[in-house]
């Protein structure tokens, strides 16, 4: 791990990410992507570049990634003592020779319906993410500046579950940081931090893990994008609010 456990805290709220993470070895990302290999071939490409939300209730194996201590460890060290996992969701950035499926610039936060406005994603590479594949880009330090407004791209090529965008004036690219990493390694950011990503303009497939972590205060006030209601589940600590429903872990907690 780049940053020790202890240094992570000042270095995410200061910036609102850390990466390069080394919480898997390369060895147990090999066993995982053969799994997400299973999966692709099962559902189709065209499912798998953003299709596959929540599946860590059916998936045992993306379970054992999203459930690993390392990677809760990592996340309570930037977030705070009470974790719940919100949900998972692949991205999938399969060759582009077009080079027009990209990522606008946005934070997650505006449209998971939460109040207050706070998440936390792991980021998790089951393959080398790069400039050149189109890795994730961010500002540092924008999740100090609150919601920014966002609107709707006039392209459809913007991968974006509703095609949500930030107005270009209202974001600084000459300070975006690519977010390189090598399959196993994670990086984890504010879900107010400002992100984007580029098209794949490699030969070779990006593909990532998105674990989605809220404190249990954040409740839901409106349905998300997808028109669904979140099922957390308590990973750390306690859940003073009870805002959802208990929902029980799907499968056991790695290591336990």
């Amino acid at each position: 791990m780049t940053i020790a456990l202890d240094a992570l805290t000042d270095a995410y709220h200061r910036d609102g990410f850390v990466t390069r993470l080394d919480l898997f070895t390369p060895e147990e990302m090999n066993g995982f992507r053969a799994s997400f290999d299973e999966l692709e071939a099962r559902e189709g490409p065209e499912k798998c570049a953003i299709g596959l939300q929540g599946r860590h209730i059916d998936e045992e194996f993306i379970w054992q990634m999203a459930a690993d201590p390392r990677v809760v460890d990592a996340v309570s060290a930037c977030m705070g003592d009470d974790v719940m996992l919100l949900s998972t969701h692949f991205f999938c950035k399969y060759p582009d020779p077009d080079n027009k499926k990209y990522v606008a610039w946005h934070q997650d936060i505006t449209y998971w319906g939460l109040e207050p406005p706070e998440a936390h994603t792991a980021w998790i590479a089951v393959d080398d993410a790069d400039v050149e594949n189109g890795c994730m880009e961010v500002i540092p330090g924008s999740h100090r500046d609150g919601i920014a407004t966002h609107g709707t791209s006039e392209t459809t090529d913007n991968l974006l579950s509703i095609h949500q965008e930030i107005s270009d004036d209202l974001v600084d690219t000459s300070k975006a940081v690519p977010i390189e990493l090598t399959a196993g390694q994670t990086s984890i950011h504010n879900g107010q931090l400002f992100q984007a990503s580029r098209p794949n303009r490699s030969d070779r497939r990006r593909c990532g893990l998105t674990v989605r972590f809220i404190p249990p205060q954040a409740r839901q006030v409106e349905e998300n994008s997808l028109g669904h209601q979140w099922r957390p589940v308590l990973m750390r600590g306690e859940d003073r609010h009870k805002h959802y429903p208990e929902t029980a872990i799907p499968f056991p907690i790695p290591g336990s």
